[in-house]
């Protein structure tokens, strides 16, 4: 409360000048109470009520926010990722063995042959990575083991050329030199069902070795050039093509699908040089362009399902188990090494065409109905047909056997006149035109047997390696196995480790991102098996390294895609302001406010205390 005192009474003011006592003003003093000072004790506990907030806030809720806010970064190889990526931490060869046997030969007439034609090769290779390696047979090789080494000069030289059994090395190929009567030049004949060459020559083109001159040795290296070109232009492709583009990743490999007329280094220059290329021949550049087209995205199962569609209520039934056991099996066991297939089998009666498709016509000239290359495209009646795009973990190959109706029998294809046609990265149809030995009454058995069964399930078998990237020369299933088997080796090689370059450089260019445990591990396990995969390419185990590759493969895929890795890409640090912003207003203005006036007030009263003294 304040208290003033009675003001004077105006009318006794006066206004002479000449009397400053009665023209004064009063003055009115004002008497304001203050507030009693804070003792010691309460000012100390108002300091330890805001350090409490303070240190609750900086020892136990930052510690908190920490933990529960911090991003997670395993510790990475980077640079042995992306020495992986460049091709510096391994260079991978594929040395393949090529067998030579001479039954009616002598051993050296035989050593001098592989070793022309080993000269041969080389002069005409320009891909360093891929080559082939001639080696005598078993026969001449135990001869070989048998006799003094020194029997033959640079005898660990010539040993090379023996065929090694105690290496883990696969034989390719192998050439048998055999001399037929009647003949003028040499022939060389491929078996479909074995890796085996065989070349008939006439007795005049083996040399004598006085002779400089090698003709059976030139042809024999002209016919293996021919028969891997075009593996090595794939492996070359497949080798180069992620290496093209190294910003981006390309995560799971075709077999190298991207083709261009002209390859990089790998297969223009002998020492790897970037900046080298050669022009591929326009015949191999179609293989390899129709190779991508159909060839299927790599996947370690395909789902297979054949299906019998008729326009009739008959066939209603067919041997397709035991077909499949005798026709089928035996290709799938053999590629089990590449992939793994299930099979599923489905009929389908009265199964009429789109109506996209213009119905049959009659050729008088031919004598039989013709169906249009336009109306192909639209033969899948996909609304009505049961065809399921995809069935099961892995892609789906449909192959469809048609029966036509009798009226319509037999049906070819217009203008190339075949029953069968292939449609890329889908499957495949296959026109089946009952003989005369399957009707019964002028329709067709209610009964397909195996061996009526058994042309479309061959042509299955053909484009079922098409899919799978198989090349389309040489004209042999074992070789085309075994190059497919080196053709994914590489592929999945050259797929983990750009997968391996793309993760490094994601981890640097966003800190943020989280990097789990699992992509750790993940990448140890891919850079382990890129490793064990290369020293098996050297070593010539393409089994091996093909298994490795796969793993490798699999785990860079798996380390790329981790689920909580990749949420964060999509977690921008404007989402994290807004989050903040209205929980640390509230909360820290406060604490701020209360410590400024502490500490204005202690800087007051030490100033006080500097006058005073």
């Amino acid at each position: 409360m304040s208290e003033s005192l009675p003001a004077s009474d105006p009318q006794s003011v006066s206004d002479d000048p000449q009397n400053p006592s009665q023209s004064a003003i009063p003055v009115v003093v004002a008497n304001v109470k203050q507030p009693p000072p804070e003792s010691k004790e309460s000012i100390r506990v108002r300091q330890l009520v805001i350090f409490s907030f303070w240190a609750i806030a900086v020892f136990l809720g930052l510690p908190i926010w920490y933990y529960t806010t911090s991003v997670y970064r395993a510790q990475l190889p980077l640079q042995e990722m992306e020495d992986w990526a460049g091709g510096k931490a391994c260079r991978p060869t594929f040395p393949l063995q090529i067998v030579v046997e001479g039954p009616s030969l002598h051993e050296n007439d035989v050593l001098r042959i592989v070793r022309a034609t080993q000269h041969a090769l080389d002069d005409q290779n320009d891909f360093s990575l891929h080559h082939l390696r001639l080696r005598l047979g078993s026969d001449f090789a135990a001869t070989n083991a048998s006799q003094h080494h020194g029997r033959l000069e640079s005898s660990s030289q010539n040993e090379q050329l023996y065929e090694d059994t105690i290496q883990a090395t696969e034989r390719a190929l192998t050439v048998r030199l055999l001399p037929q009567s009647g003949l003028t030049t040499a022939v060389a004949e491929l078996q479909a069902h074995s890796a085996l060459l065989c070349i008939l020559y006439p007795s005049g083109l083996v040399a004598p070795a006085s002779s400089t001159s090698f003709p059976l040795a030139t042809f024999l290296a002209a016919q293996l050039q021919d028969l891997f070109a075009e593996e090595q232009a794939i492996i070359a492709n497949a080798l180069t093509a992620s290496s093209s583009s190294p910003g981006t990743h390309q995560p799971t490999a075709n077999g190298g699908q991207s083709v261009s007329t002209s390859t990089t280094s790998a297969v223009g220059s002998k020492d790897h040089r970037p900046g080298h290329a050669r022009a591929l021949s326009p015949e191999l550049a179609a293989r390899l362009a129709s190779r991508a087209t159909r060839a299927l995205k790599y996947a370690p199962t395909y789902h297979i399902t054949i299906s019998l569609f008729s326009p009739n209520a008959w066939p209603s039934s067919w041997d397709i188990e035991s077909a499949i056991a005798e026709y089928l099996t035996p290709l799938l066991n053999s590629a089990s090494i590449i992939s793994n297939f299930t099979i599923d089998t489905q009929t389908q009666l009265y199964a009429s065409f789109s109506s996209s498709v213009q119905d049959p016509q009659y050729d008088d000239s031919r004598g039989v109905w013709t169906l249009r290359d336009q109306d192909l495209s639209g033969f899948i009646n996909a609304a009505e047909w049961p065809l399921s795009p995809s069935i099961g973990v892995g892609p789906t190959l449909n192959f469809i056997i048609y029966v036509p109706d009798s009226s319509t029998t037999p049906l070819v294809i217009k203008e190339s006149q075949a029953t069968s046609w292939l449609i890329p990265q889908w499957g495949g149809v296959m026109i089946l035109n009952p003989s005369a030995s399957v009707r019964s009454n002028g329709a067709p058995a209610s009964r397909l047997s195996k061996e009526d069964i058994r042309p479309a399930l061959l042509v299955f078998s053909h484009q079922l390696l098409s899919f799978l990237g198989a090349p389309q020369s040489p004209r042999s299933i074992p070789l085309q196995l075994q190059t497919l088997t080196r053709t994914r080796a590489a592929s999945l090689f050259q797929s983990a480790s750009s997968t391996m370059g793309s993760l490094a450089r994601l981890t640097v260019a966003l800190p943020s991102i989280a990097i789990p445990k699992t992509v750790s591990t993940a990448v140890e396990i891919t850079l382990d098996h890129l490793g064990k995969t290369c020293n098996s390419l050297k070593d010539g185990r393409f089994d091996t390294a093909l298994k490795n590759a796969k793993t490798a493969e699999m785990a860079a895929e798996r380390g790329f895609f981790e689920k909580s890795m990749v949420g964060q890409v999509y977690f921008p640090d404007e989402h994290k302001v807004a989050v903040y912003l209205p929980l640390l207003g509230p909360v820290g203005v406060p604490l701020v406010m209360s410590a400024l006036k502490e500490l204005k007030r202690m800087w007051m009263t030490r100033q006080a205390g500097k006058v005073s003294s």
